[in-house]
């Protein structure tokens, strides 16, 4: 049975992100898979220290942060996992600051300062692929959100991880329905009506996506 590892990055547990991310856990687990989901804020951590324990000549650390902390076990996890789906909001052009700060720990463990002499570039530490998936939610319309160079700050998440993990793709979700009711708060810049109509529309289709995002990252042996 192979183990996917699911992680919100997201500050809310039930919205629009997290919705996303349990429809992929409905895929993987429907691919047959063992399924953990973690919440990351609910636990106390923090990102990369720079203490280049990782990256020492006779490191022990095997891919795992050396820092001990809520977040260590769960990075074991991700790295003995047969795949990883991470999920965040998009503020202000970017993903959630845990996000980042869980990234920098998964990744920056796994990356060597070594020259790969056959494909160039940095040499993989990993010896085996961990597919990863990253779905990212947004408030923004997707004309806009190209217009502003989102596409190319959020891609270049899914690029480190592709490198590495050993591939990963992402899944853009875009003009998502932001409050549950728009009328206690000050926000005429939106359009209740029109983001109704993407929740009802668009949202359920990116739903799917996420399904699908699961069953194949569980499924298929990359």
């Amino acid at each position: 049975m192979k183990k996917v590892i699911i992680l919100n990055a997201s500050p809310r547990k039930n919205f629009n992100t997290a919705k996303l991310l349990k429809e992929a856990q409905k895929g993987a687990e429907s691919a047959g898979a063992d399924v953990k989901y973690y919440n990351l804020y609910d636990y106390n951590f923090l990102g990369c220290r720079s203490c280049f324990a990782c990256q020492r000549k006779g490191s022990t650390t095997d891919g795992v942060c050396a820092i001990k902390d809520d977040i260590k076990p769960i990075l074991e996890q991700c790295i003995d996992a047969d795949a990883v789906i991470i999920g965040s909001p998009v503020y202000f052009s970017y993903p959630t600051g845990v996000f980042r700060s869980f990234l920098e720990r998964l990744m920056f463990a796994n990356h060597t300062y070594m020259v790969d002499k056959e494909k160039g570039g940095c040499k993989r530490r990993l010896n085996k692929i961990i597919p990863t998936g990253v779905i990212f939610t947004m408030n923004c319309p997707q004309e806009l959100a190209n217009k502003i160079n989102y596409d190319i700050i959020l891609d270049e998440n899914v690029k480190s991880l592709d490198h590495i993990m050993g591939y990963a793709e992402g899944l853009y979700s875009y003009d998502t329905y932001q409050f549950a009711d728009y009328s206690k708060y000050n926000c005429d810049l939106f359009d209740e009506t029109h983001k109704k109509e993407v929740q009802q529309i668009q949202f359920p289709k990116d739903m799917e996506k996420a399904f699908n995002m699961g069953k194949k990252l569980a499924e298929t042996d990359f």
